[in-house]
Formats: structure tokens, sequence, C-alpha cells
């Protein structure tokens, strides 16, 4: 009698503490489910129809407008642009956020103030960035390379079609690096110094000690920055509508600025949820195959 009293009393608390966590689960998920779940179904099902996103009527056309984005000579060329602007985005991000983490990890007088200094663009838009820089290319650059008799940049980069790319990557490197060096930095400081200690008396070089110390205990910070900045050059858009709009001609338009051109100007929103759809699936589908190597690597 004792025992299944027990058992009664305890199985009740489990009901309490079940139903507890319910409630307070319960808000969380009706948030995510309304303004997440909700908006994605909505897209994929309009994304099948040819809805302009004004008129109250339109018509089911199934996979017509996924059939049509890749028909268009202008998404291709966007995504061959973003594509390209996203490679040298993640390198660039990797390779310069581990070379500052490292120098900003070392033994430096006023290694705080650096710390805090380098974090200040972080605290900016995107868009107010981008249109600093803006004024600056159009107003500053050209006369600094007059001055300097650089041809290149005697005229604003941004209206130049080679150079306007780049300009954008460096302005976007310069806001967004410093996140991925906090993160390269974080993960310096978790490996143990004895690691380092004992291959210097075993006579490791630089390199052997980041290679096969640093590195191994960086890959989890790399995945998540790759991951992140991935995401960032993919859907790149702050940047390139400040600073040129797409321009010069359609030179610099990425993806999701076709995506915003077709949704909010052209009034194709049901196509353009296509292109948002097709992208979010380049996305994941990378993604997921760089976390896939990125653990196999780390299982090694």
């Amino acid at each position: 009698m004792e025992k299944t009293k027990g058992r009664n009393s305890m199985s009740k608390r489990q009901k309490g503490r079940d139903r507890t966590f319910l409630l307070f689960t319960a808000p969380g998920f009706l948030l995510y489910f309304f303004f997440f779940i909700t908006p994605v179904l909505m897209g994929l099902y309009y994304s099948i129809t040819d809805w302009d996103g004004i008129s109250r009527s339109y018509n089911i056309i199934g996979l017509g407008n996924y059939v049509k984005i890749f028909q268009t000579s202008q998404f291709m060329k966007s995504l061959l642009f973003t594509v390209k602007y996203t490679v040298l985005l993640v390198v660039f991000t990797i390779v310069i956020g581990i070379a500052i983490a490292m120098l900003l990890n070392r033994k430096i007088k006023g290694k705080g103030f650096f710390r805090a200094i380098y974090f200040i663009p972080a605290v900016l838009s995107s868009m107010t960035i981008g249109l600093i820089f803006n004024k600056l290319c159009y107003y500053i650059i050209p006369v600094i390379g007059k001055a300097l008799h650089i041809a290149a940049l005697s005229q604003n980069p941004l209206a130049d079609k080679n150079l306007a790319m780049w300009t954008i990557l460096f302005v976007n490197l310069w806001q967004g690096l410093c996140i991925p060096t906090l993160l390269f930095l974080a993960g310096l400081q978790s490996v143990p110094t004895d690691l380092y200690d004992g291959a210097a008396l075993d006579g490791a070089t630089s390199w052997d000690i980041f290679r096969y110390i640093t590195i191994p205990f960086l890959l989890p910070v790399v995945s998540v920055v790759f991951v992140l900045t991935l995401k960032s050059g993919l859907m790149v858009f702050d940047y390139i509508m400040a600073m040129t709009g797409g321009g010069p001609g359609s030179s610099t338009r990425s993806v999701a600025m076709l995506i915003y051109k077709h949704g909010f100007t052209q009034n194709k929103y049901a196509f353009s949820i296509a292109e948002a759809i097709v992208m979010g699936i380049i996305v994941a589908i990378i993604s997921a195959v760089q976390i896939y190597f990125t653990d196999k690597k780390k299982a090694v």
C-alpha cells in the first residue's frame, strides 16, 4: 500500500512538472509557430501561384515560377555574382579573422583598448556604414587618388564595374570581421597552454604548432563562422543597396537585390518568393555539407 501511494504521489508530481514545462514553453512555441513556421508555409503556397502581392485573386501555376527562375539570365547572373562574393567573403573572413585574433591574443600593452576599438564598427548598422562609405567613395577617394597619381582611384570606385564589388567587399569585411575575430579569440583562449609549451620543448616550428594544435581547437569556431559568413554573403543586401543599388549596370546585383527588385518594384511577389526559397535551399545544403565534413574531420 505504501509503495502504491508513493508511486501515485511521484506520478502526480511528474504530471505537475510536465504541465509546468508545457505552460512555460507554450508562449515561445506559439510565437515561433506564428512568426516563423506560418510565414514559411504561406511562402511555399504563394510561390506556386502568380500573385502580384496586391490583387485579391490569383491562379495556381504549380512549379512554373521555379522553372522560370533557372530560365532567366538575370537570376543566373546574380547567383554567379553572389557565389563569387560569398566565396571571397568567407575566405577573407576566416583567414584575416584568425590572423587578427592571434595578434590580439598576444601579450601586448593596451590589448584591451585595441580590442574595444576594433569592435566599434560592429555596433553600427550595415546601412549606415554603406551610406558613409558611399560618400567617401564619391567625394574623398577620387581626391586622394588624384593627389597620389593612382589612376584606379582617381574616380569613384563604385562607378567602376571592376572595382565596385571589391569596394563593397572591403566595407563588408571592415565591419563584419569584428564578431568572427572575437569568436576566434575565444577559441584561441580555450587552447591549453601546456600543449604549446610541450610542442615548443619538442622543437616544433610555429607552423607545426598552428597546424596541429591551434587549427584542431579552432575547427568548431571555423564551422560556426563559416555558416554565419556564408549566410551573410549569400543574403548580402544592405551594403549593395546603400552603396551601388546593384550598379553600375547590374554588375553588383546580388540575388537578394534581385528578389527585392522583383517583389517590391515589379510586383512579381510570388516569383520573388520562389527565388527566396531557392536561395534558402542552397544555403541549407551548403551549410549541412560543411558541418558534416567539419564534424567528420573532428571525429578523426
